[in-house]
């Protein structure tokens, strides 16, 4: 037994020993692993993924928007590549000034479409949208209604993801009874750690009720 899981060790490739170090949050060793990779290698455009998944994680966004806008340029009908490039330019934006910031949106908007139509399932891509339509100003392109458009999106792709944008979009505009209810239908059908705490959040901070706060999470407990 010894010597099948040192042969197993032995045998992994550095990629894979750099996907475990990434799992285990150790970024920074993988990342050594993942820069040395072979130009040749199958594993190369992975290996740039996880680069720029890696520089995102440290908040290093240029990084990170050139590894991505290197991946969606090399594979332009990946939906993932153009999300994450458009979600790496969405954080810069988020931290930027407003100057640097306006000059992002269009780039930003068009990552996150581009990607819903080159995948008609893509969860996160309408995330994005959502998110964006509802947080930016209605005088740069902010729009309910362009938002709720990806919630219905959602809805047809995943229930549960498509209760919660409900949910999020009803606790942006303080309508917390509506929010409760669509927090309550996600929970129902996906019973998990997220629904719980979307639901409960709902309940501790902005209903202020902690009795059904305690209620939930005994529930949830059992």
């Amino acid at each position: 037994m010894l010597f099948l899981i040192s042969f197993n060790l032995f045998s992994q490739s550095n990629f894979e020993k750099g996907e475990i170090l990434y799992a285990e949050s150790k970024f920074q060793e993988a990342k050594q692993i993942f820069e040395n990779e072979n130009k040749t290698s199958e594993h190369y455009y992975s290996c740039i993924e996880y680069l720029g998944d890696i520089e995102c994680n440290y908040k290093n966004w240029d990084k990170g928007i050139e590894y991505f806008d290197f991946l969606k340029n090399k594979f332009p009908n990946n939906a993932n590549y153009q999300y994450k490039y458009g979600g790496a330019l969405g954080m810069k934006a988020k931290e930027s000034n407003k100057f640097v910031a306006l000059g992002l949106v269009n780039t930003i908007e068009n990552s996150f479409l581009k990607a819903t139509i080159l995948d008609n399932k893509h969860v996160e891509s309408r995330w994005a949208l959502i998110i964006f339509y509802i947080e930016i100003p209605s005088i740069i392109g902010g729009s309910e209604v362009k938002a709720q458009k990806y919630v219905k999106e959602l809805m047809n792709i995943s229930k549960v993801d498509g209760y919660l944008a409900k949910a999020y979009v009803d606790v942006y505009f303080k309508r917390y009874t509506n929010a409760e209810f669509n927090y309550k239908k996600a929970h129902e059908i996906g019973w998990s750690p997220v629904t719980f705490q979307k639901l409960y959040d709902l309940y501790l901070n902005k209903i202020k009720d902690p009795i059904k706060a305690k209620q939930l999470k005994k529930e949830f407990n059992k």
